[in-house]
């Protein structure tokens, strides 16, 4: 691993690794954390961005996390819910980045929603913005921890794992999800 350049990106290096490796044969940790980022990288992103980073800070996060997670498992740490470990290690890391670009920039970033995959019609796509607005006005609205939690639960994380991520109790989780839920259902109901 010290001989990979450090201007090269996680993806590079995983693609190297793999490559270059497999027919030696990756270490037992190597290959989880592969697995791991194979798997989560593409959800870890969207959360990130979900919390205002930019793209490129989301990527630098991403790349941290993995290099935090590989470390961990070197260190023989505990590998009970290594799912919630990485959405509280990418959010924490999350807020402390977007701290710190707000202030090199001055600039808040909206929350991303991803445009529909097929290609709708002139009127539709008046219609999807306007929706898409009026949603990301919703969630705009909604308070930090209701949006984390209804961010959190769209990547598939459980209410134990969402307190855990964000450090608030089980039952707080699940008042958020209501509080967010029942004002989306409102935006849908008009």
């Amino acid at each position: 691993m010290s001989d990979v350049p450090d201007s090269v990106s996680l993806d590079q290096f995983v693609s190297i690794d793999l490559g270059a490796n497999r027919s030696e044969g990756l270490d037992q940790t190597e290959n989880e954390v592969v697995a791991f980022f194979s798997e989560f990288r593409g959800r870890l992103l969207r959360y990130l961005f979900c919390l205002g980073l930019s793209v490129q800070d989301g990527e630098e996060v991403v790349q941290e996390v993995f290099l935090l997670l590989f470390q961990h498992l070197q260190e023989k740490r505990s590998r009970q819910n290594l799912r919630g470990w990485l959405f509280r290690v990418a959010h924490n890391l999350g807020l402390k980045k977007r701290t710190e670009s707000w202030r090199e920039t001055g600039e808040n970033r909206e929350p991303f929603l991803l445009a529909p995959d097929a290609d709708p019609s002139p009127e539709e796509q008046v219609i999807m913005k306007q929706q898409q607005k009026h949603l990301l006005a919703v969630l705009g609205a909604l308070p930090a921890q209701d949006r984390s939690c209804l961010y959190l639960r769209a990547e598939g994380l459980r209410y134990r794992e969402i307190a855990e991520v964000l450090g608030i109790s089980l039952g707080s989780v699940s008042q958020a999800l209501a509080r967010a839920v029942k004002r989306l259902n409102h935006v849908y109901q008009r």
